[in-house]
């Protein structure tokens, strides 16, 4: 598999080194230079999730690894179902959270622990990443325990729900947390700064577990084909997919799915109030402005990371533009439509309930829609609560952890105070 850098063309990377490396030069993005579409898919739909989306990856990433060992990395990273619940009679949900911290993200997060820790060989290594809210959980729990790999986690404080924050601040070991007194966009924007400093990069062998990492991003792919799969076969041509959208990972995995052949009519980029793409979308100008805190936090993003990555496939002629439309969801209708889907029997938390809204906005009535359910309802407890004026019970993973106390440092949105710990902490 052949990866470019979005920012320095020149700057190329095998699946291997993509994944150690994390960005490339000039905080640039690492992108497979091509993409071929994957021929029988009807066949590739009639398998289960894991066996069908070893075909995938291995589709992707080509030879590269071995076939044996690209099998039992997936079996070992997908060992938990993505189930896609009926709510009306064409509307779905794809729920995502059924891994061991409860969203979407521990399908990335899973498979970038597997692949980094067969590539680096037992190479000391830094996962250096930023958190609106679950990317944190589910790497952090990928990671733990794992010899030689140490995993630093910045969050904005106070931004994020206390159960999310619990799921990833309470482990301890190899796992250290740090609570930014800024946004996400501090946080990612601390990231980033890393990445470019050499002596920080090289010494600290830095690498990132954001959506970033090629590895999470191919990850990702695989739950759209899960989707298509359970659909009625009369209704998979008709499927048009909502998205909830921060970093933009997960809709760039869809259109990935879709390149690959999969049939999905449409994409709806559905996001809170920082509505930055949704814009871009209709005015063609970018200008992304601070980023506002809303109450589905992990979409707090104005300057997504994964954009350029979709611009890419536009501009490469892979993607066509006009089959993603954006829709910005404010505060009132995002409460609106958890109480609409409480009404028809479905219990959600706002990041989906965004995606349901603008899904029901602009489905045709020869659509299916399918909006994605990315985190469990009681990872916003305080929240869903409130809406829906109904108690919400705590699933196991999140007991465990409730009454633990949080490990989580505390740094303003400053570099050299990042720097200074990194190497106060984790410095031989």
């Amino acid at each position: 598999m052949e990866l470019e850098n979005l920012k320095d063309a020149s700057d190329k990377a095998s699946f291997a080194q993509a994944v150690k490396k994390g960005l490339g030069k000039h905080q640039g993005l690492y992108f497979p230079t091509n993409i071929q579409p994957i021929d029988n898919i009807d066949a590739l739909l009639e398998m289960p999730l894991v066996a069908r989306s070893q075909l995938i990856i291995k589709h992707l990433i080509g030879d590269e690894l071995a076939s044996e060992l690209v099998d039992s990395m997936i079996a070992q990273a997908f060992n938990f179902d993505a189930p896609l619940v009926k709510v009306t009679d064409n509307i779905y949900c794809l729920e995502l959270f059924h891994g061991p911290t409860l969203a979407f993200k521990d399908f990335g997060g899973r498979f970038m622990a597997q692949c980094l820790s067969h590539i680096s060989k037992g190479e000391k290594v830094t996962i250096l990443t930023a958190t609106s809210g679950d990317t944190g959980a589910a790497v952090a729990h990928a990671f733990h325990g794992i010899e030689n790999i140490d995993v630093v986690i910045l969050f904005p404080k106070g931004k994020i729900s206390p159960l999310q924050e619990k799921l990833f601040t309470t482990l301890g070991d190899n796992i250290h947390t740090l609570a930014v007194n800024g946004d996400f966009d501090a946080c990612q924007q601390l990231v980033k700064t890393a990445f470019d400093d050499a002596q920080v990069r090289d010494g600290m062998h830095l690498n990132s577990a954001n959506s970033i990492n090629i590895s999470r991003l191919l990850a990702q792919v695989c739950y759209y084909f899960e989707a298509v799969a359970q659909l009625p076969e009369d209704d998979r041509q008709k499927a048009v997919f909502a998205v909830p959208s921060g970093n933009f990972g997960n809709l760039t995995a869809g259109i990935i799915a879709k390149i690959l052949g999969l049939p999905i009519k449409r994409f709806i980029a559905a996001t809170n109030l920082n509505d930055t793409v949704p814009r871009y979308l209709v005015t063609g100008e970018w200008a992304p402005k601070a980023t506002i805190a809303t109450m589905s936090n992990a979409m707090d993003v104005s300057q997504p990371n994964n954009w350029p990555r979709i611009e890419a496939l536009i501009e490469k002629g892979l993607f066509d533009k006009t089959l993603l439309s954006g829709e910005a969801i404010d505060e009132d209708y995002t409460q609106v439509a958890m109480r609409k889907l409480q009404t028809l029997g479905y219990v959600s938390e706002p990041h989906a309930a965004i995606s349901y809204r603008a899904l029901t906005k602009s489905l045709q009535a020869n659509e299916v829609g399918i909006f994605l359910g990315t985190a469990h309802p009681a990872k916003f407890r305080e929240t869903v609560e409130n809406v829906l004026g109904q108690p919400i019970q705590l699933p196991k993973a999140l007991v465990d952890v409730a009454g633990k106390a949080s490990l989580a440092g505390e740094i303003d949105a400053d570099y050299a105070s990042l720097k200074s710990y990194l190497f106060e902490t984790l410095g031989d």
